[in-house]
């Protein structure tokens, strides 16, 4: 019981983890595709499949199946993690919430401009790639790191993380949806009234929201909305009350909430399951010196490359200087300007969301590859300059 209520803990635990097997499954889906196995690697991703027939006819990949099923876990978790940190956590009031959204928004808006700057004649569609924070890997850089960093840029990065997720789910939903057939939106919307309902009705039957949920998925597979979107609708709506628990006290007080219980049971799933076997299908590109020819002389890679290593961090710092000069909001105690260059260069990490987006914002499979390349060798800079920083700057403490 004790180990539920400390959900924010086991949450950074097994994130920090996580990080981990995503580093691991990565470097193999690049070892694989760079190997005599990369023409088996890429035909079992590309193997199609149908679910049911007529207007109810599902036509998936491996990979779709990965990316629009297996991630659908992954963003219910995001979902509930929002949700907590909204309610309970560190974005819970206005005054927690205000420098990490301040900071966040600096630190999406400063990675959009420089890849417009960059790459914008060629592919303005791509700016959503480099506004993204791996919350894994972040994380788990900061946890390797220990003492070196304050507590409150620990939490301060966490609400950057979580905002940046909001705002990446809003542009998946916005920006990257083509298409939409209102009909299935109706049909989407009619279902998150049920939600609703049965949750009025106090219905604990897991099984009765497992159909909303696939029902939703369904309705949003068919509108033209990236369907991964039901899980963070679902984690959302999830309401923040006790968790009825056999076989323990009936004191509310001491039972954890329905949140906190879902992110216990479903996390590891997501963490250790769903995110490293994404990370191992989707990084799997080939890398040689005609790739790595290609990606330099490439604006679109750059814009990426520059978003992530030089906009987040510039971004971030400009954005909380600025609001802590204007008194707007506080800065992070324990914390000067120079670690915070250092916090943000490790949102510069952008990785498992950022190959996320790159795959809805260029259809092209080879420019795709370009975006993949770009963000994997963004993401590695980035966490190198934040361990540097951080190994200086708290010498000098």
């Amino acid at each position: 019981m004790r180990r539920i209520r400390q959900s924010l803990r086991e949450f950074l635990k097994n994130e920090s983890t996580s990080g981990i097997l995503i580093l691991i499954f990565a470097a193999l889906g690049l070892l694989v595709a760079n190997s005599p196995l990369s023409k088996t690697y890429f035909d079992l991703l590309k193997v199609d499949f149908s679910i049911g027939s007529g207007f109810l006819l599902i036509n998936l990949t491996i990979q779709k199946f990965i990316n629009y099923v297996l991630m659908t876990l992954f963003f219910f978790v995001v979902g509930l993690e929002i949700k907590r940190e909204l309610t309970t956590g560190h974005l819970a009031s206005f005054k927690k919430a205000l420098m990490p959204l301040l900071a966040a928004l600096g630190g999406i808006a400063v990675p959009a401009l420089i890849y417009l700057a960059i790459a914008g004649r060629e592919a303005p569609g791509g700016w959503g790639v480099p506004v993204a924070t791996d919350i894994a890997l972040a994380v788990g850089l900061l946890a390797m790191l220990g003492s070196v960093v304050p507590d409150s840029l620990r939490s301060f990065l966490l609400g950057i993380a979580v905002i940046d997720d909001i705002v990446a789910i809003l542009i998946v939903a916005f920006v990257y949806s083509s298409g939409i057939k209102f009909s299935w939106l109706g049909m989407g919307l009619l279902v998150v009234l049920a939600v609703l309902l049965v949750q009025k009705l106090n219905v604990s039957s897991v099984g009765a929201y497992l159909i909303l949920g696939i029902l939703l998925w369904f309705a949003l597979y068919k509108t033209g909305v990236h369907p991964t979107l039901a899980g963070v609708i679902l984690g959302l709506l999830t309401p923040e009350i006790p968790k009825k628990l056999q076989k323990v006290s009936t004191d509310e007080s001491n039972s954890p909430t329905v949140i906190e219980w879902l992110e216990h049971k479903l996390h590891p799933y997501s963490a250790f399951f769903c995110v490293p076997i994404f990370a191992f299908a989707n990084t799997g590109v080939v890398v040689n010196s005609e790739s790595l020819s290609q990606a330099s002389k490439s604006v679109i890679a750059w814009g990426i490359f520059f978003g992530l290593v030089a906009g987040k961090p510039i971004g971030i710092l400009v954005t909380t200087v600025a609001a802590s000069k204007f008194k707007v909001a506080d800065f992070p105690k324990g914390a000067n300007k120079s670690l915070l260059a250092a916090t943000g260069s490790t949102a510069g990490i952008g990785f498992t969301v950022a190959i996320f987006i790159a795959q809805l914002a260029f259809k092209d499979a080879q420019v795709q590859e370009l975006a993949i390349i770009a963000v994997i060798f963004a993401s590695v800079v980035s966490a190198v300059i934040s361990v540097l920083l951080f190994r200086i700057f708290s010498r000098q403490k």
